[in-house]
């Protein structure tokens, strides 16, 4: 029973199973086809928009397309009537230059003509002109330079008073201002400057212990006298002044060594030949070291460093050359501070200035052992030291009348104010004589030249000129012929003064 009933039971299961898979796949195939009509409807209606969209493309692209042959067709219209104006603008534009060439042609040729033409009038003219000049030459007797000679010589004659009147009163003009200026300037220098004065002498007293020791001076037959001479070439003057012999040089260097040599040998006591050649080398090593420093004392006061020892060397030598009475140590120290006050004046570098004119006489150091002016020379010792230029040029331009650097010009107005102050130089009665006769003879070499006076000691030179040979023209450029022959030929202090007298005296007598 209860197997039966479990049969049944499972029977019936067996039973509600295959009802069940099958409802199941019914219900399944069910939604599965409608599903499949639900997607077909989608499917059917998104065919239906798709090919709405397409057909609204389509419309779309023919209008499109449409409106770009119509724009295309525009421009290709618009493009072709352009090219159409140019090409009507071009051919216009080639008629015209046609019509220029053919015209720029025919001027050609008619300025040819016009050409040829001219160079035939030309030659007519020439024919003419020649004709004309040779019935002129043999009218006036006279050629053509000769006729171009004489109306040159005429004009020349006519305009020289109004040239010669024009120059002077351009000259005084220039003058009279600068000058002014020129003279506050050279003024102030002077006032702030202040030199002592040293006078040349040829000749060294040197006194004596007792008149006994002239003798030994002398010594036997004149041994020691004659050796002393000859080792300083120097002059030894024994006479009857009490306790002093004189020492005669030209060259105040050697003055010095004989000096030194003469004070050491009386000091020692042993004057003999072989002492006097020692006590003269030990003389000219203390004299050597002596103008070591006083070039070193000098560039110290100027305040001028960075010098090579040996040019402090030829410094030094200046303080034993003398130039006019002038002691050329204190002279280019003089001229060295006037040139830093007038730079200070006319606004430029004082420093450069003082060194260019310390240095501008540097060469009479050596001048009267080597050939050469003094300017040449100072120019080659300084250019050997490596000096800069403006330095250069003032020692080598400082006497000429026209320096190119301005350095030089400071350097010739100090140069000059410290030669002509009152004291400064002196000449001796001869040498005086001497330079007045070599003005007026220098002057008097000049044709039209009547009389001719030096004055004022040498620093004016009066010239009187015969009138019917110079005129006042003439008379001017005399002077200056004067002056430039007396720079080159002479030398002389400060500055000579040419003064022209021209005058026509007419004498008749009432009776």
């Amino acid at each position: 029973m209860e197997s039966t009933t479990l049969l049944i039971i499972f029977g019936v299961g067996l039973v509600g199973l295959g009802v069940g898979i099958t409802v199941g796949y019914l219900l399944r195939k069910k939604l599965a086809q409608s599903q499949a009509n639900s997607t077909e409807a989608k499917a059917e209606k998104m065919m239906t928009e798709a090919k709405t969209k397409q057909q609204e493309l389509i419309l779309q692209g023919k209008e499109k397309a449409q409106q770009l042959m119509d724009e295309a067709k525009r421009e290709e219209r618009q493009a072709k009537n352009e090219l159409a104006s140019a090409q009507q603008r071009l051919e216009k534009r080639e008629t015209m230059f046609d019509q220029k060439l053919l015209e720029l042609q025919d001027n050609q040729n008619k300025l040819m003509e016009k050409v040829e033409r001219v160079k035939q009038i030309k030659i007519e003219i020439e024919t003419l002109k020649t004709q004309q000049m040779e019935k002129l030459q043999a009218v006036a007797s006279l050629t053509k330079e000769e006729a171009k000679m004489r109306l040159l010589e005429m004009v020349e004659e006519e305009s020289k008073t109004d040239l010669m009147n024009r120059i002077i009163k351009l000259e005084k003009e220039n003058s009279e201002v600068y000058e002014a200026k020129a003279r506050d300037i050279i003024l102030d220098a002077i006032q702030r400057n202040a030199s002592s004065h040293s006078a040349e002498t040829t000749a060294s007293m040197v006194p004596l212990p007792s008149d006994d020791m002239k003798g030994r001076i002398i010594g036997k037959e004149g041994r020691n006298i004659k050796t002393i001479e000859k080792l300083t070439g120097c002059e030894l003057i024994i006479d009857d002044t009490p306790d002093s012999i004189m020492i005669s040089c030209f060259s105040p260097i050697r003055r010095e060594v004989a000096r030194i040599a003469l004070t050491k040998l009386m000091a020692d006591g042993r004057i003999q030949p072989a002492r006097i050649e020692e006590f003269v080398e030990k003389a000219k090593q203390e004299l050597s070291i002596d103008i070591r420093k006083a070039g070193e004392e000098a560039l110290y006061k100027m305040g001028i460093t960075g010098i090579d020892p040996k040019l402090v060397g030829i410094v030094g030598r200046l303080k034993y050359r003398t130039s006019y009475g002038q002691n050329i140590m204190n002279h280019s120290m003089e001229v060295g501070q006037l040139a830093a006050v007038i730079a200070n004046e006319l606004g430029v570098d004082p420093v450069k200035a003082k060194r260019a004119g310390f240095f501008h006489d540097i060469g009479k150091a050596v001048d009267q052992e080597t050939q050469g002016a003094h300017p040449a020379i100072g120019y080659t010792i300084l250019q050997k030291f490596n000096m800069d230029a403006d330095t250069c040029e003032a020692a080598r331009d400082h006497h000429l009348d026209h320096p190119t650097s301005i350095y030089a010009c400071i350097a010739k107005a100090a140069d000059a104010i410290s030669g002509a102050r009152v004291g400064a130089r002196r000449d001796t009665f001869e040498l005086f004589v001497t330079r007045l006769e070599d003005l007026e003879r220098t002057a008097s070499s000049f044709p039209g030249i009547e009389k001719v006076y030096a004055i004022q000691a040498g620093r004016e030179v009066r010239v009187f000129i015969k009138p019917n040979e110079i005129d006042d023209y003439g008379a001017v450029q005399l002077a200056k012929d004067i002056a430039r022959k007396i720079e080159e030929e002479l030398q002389y202090p400060g500055e000579i003064r040419i003064t022209m007298i021209r005058e026509t005296r007419v004498i008749e007598y009432a009776r």
